[in-house]
């Protein structure tokens, strides 16, 4: 199976993306038929050429917008346009992700909830096309991993529609921060050479930054940018033969920040009924936890404090249970963030049959196991025996797991 290595040290741009994946020799039906399934064949023109920058040569992709009225602007008009397709799972969540961790940033950047997210910059048709694009080739050369380098930062200014801003600009700075990606500071590198969607592409379709341990390149596909700096404005991208990398061994041993949203309430005129079922609606729609503990409030009134944590991404849905199952008028909201290691789940063969595991790497490379509690519940409830009992039975087999993901954070 083969991988790719992303040499973006000159910069990164979802159309210099797009450009090097056609040049490595991904068809272009590949790259339009998801948009045709989207309804957007009649909204653009996709156009890809063999261009020069500085005498060096590459493939340089161009979008001419055909709709003045196009519509998918808004994160939530865009995310429902995904949602809603018939893409490939695969395909339609990793589209979601990049779209995602980019209205996230912009969220945080404008100070407005992510699902009013409006995009200028990155929400004309020209990033759809980049967006989709990019993901559906990189599905379709079916990779065993996918490697970059740290982006450079650039400097100077640049005019957006919000004015003229430093570079880089707040949306590649919010994404860096929340996923702990290294800009890499170059005199030499001047103007905007890391965009948002570059940054948010290689941030969903990235196993590693890091190179590889060695090359054994089977072909390598160059993508040009638009705009003219004083030194060649290009892309490389190595299609390689080989296991260029081992995620236990490299990346996957450090812990990754993410920002997380808390939201709390003081209850004192529900039941403890009233309350589980509250509890159990915010984790239905997507509270990572829910904790409560007693609190004394006004009038020396016995109250429950109940806390949810939330993925940014989910701060919606889980508010919107407060208020549909809870009696509280009120919710108190802010953001904070965690470390967390890398994990995945799978399947276990043991005496008790196949059981569902958790495997964690830790810092050192040491792999651990976490057996699911329900599954613990229900084999002892079974057989009569001790969740020790249990435990310590399928510990003894836990050699003979078998994932069922990739690795996540």
């Amino acid at each position: 199976m083969k991988s790719l290595f992303i040499d973006c040290s000159n910069g990164v741009s979802g159309d210099m993306l797009l450009g090097g994946l056609i040049d490595l020799g991904v068809p272009p039906e590949i790259i339009n038929e998801p948009l045709k399934s989207l309804g957007l064949s009649n909204d653009y023109e996709f156009i890809y050429k063999e261009s020069k920058t500085f005498n060096l040569r590459g493939i340089k992709v161009s979008i001419e917008d055909r709709n003045l009225n196009y519509k998918y602007k808004n994160w939530i008009d865009i995310k429902n346009l995904i949602s809603s397709s018939n893409l490939n799972i695969s395909l339609r969540d990793k589209i979601l992700k990049v779209f995602g961790i980019l209205a996230e940033a912009e969220s945080f950047v404008h100070g407005i909830d992510v699902e009013h997210v409006h995009f200028h910059e990155i929400g004309c048709i020209d990033s759809l096309v980049d967006i989709v694009g990019v993901c559906a080739a990189v599905e379709y050369l079916n990779l065993k991993c996918v490697l970059c380098d740290y982006p450079p930062a650039g400097s100077g200014f640049v005019q957006t529609s919000h004015g003229r801003l430093p570079v880089p600009v707040p949306a590649v700075v919010e994404l860096a921060k929340n996923h702990n990606i290294r800009l890499i500071a170059d005199k030499n590198l001047e103007g905007e050479v890391t965009t948002p969607t570059g940054l948010a592409l290689l941030i969903v379709l990235g196993n590693a930054f890091q190179r590889p341990s060695f090359f054994e390149i089977n072909s390598i596909g160059i993508g040009l940018g638009q705009n003219k700096f004083n030194r060649p404005n290009l892309l490389r991208i190595f299609l390689l033969d080989g296991d260029i990398y081992s995620p236990i061994e490299k990346n996957l041993k450090g812990a990754q920040w993410e920002s997380i949203v808390i939201q709390q309430a003081w209850i004192d005129d529900s039941s403890p009924e009233d309350l589980a079922l509250l509890s159990n609606q915010l984790r239905e729609h997507g509270a990572i936890e829910v904790i409560s503990y007693p609190v004394q409030m006004k009038k020396g009134r016995l109250g429950v404090s109940i806390t949810a944590i939330a993925n940014a991404n989910n701060k919606d849905k889980v508010r919107s249970a407060w208020f549909s199952f809870g009696s509280t008028i009120g919710l108190r909201e802010h953001v904070e963030g965690r470390w967390v290691l890398p994990r995945r789940t799978g399947k276990c063969s043991t005496i008790f049959g196949e059981l569902s595991v958790k495997q964690v790497c830790r810092p050192d490379g040491k792999l651990t196991f976490k057996v699911e509690h329900d599954e613990l519940t229900r084999i002892s409830l079974e057989r009569s025996v001790s969740v020790n009992y249990v435990r310590e039975e399928i510990y003894k087999s836990l050699e003979k797991f078998l994932p069922e993901e990739e690795w996540n954070y």
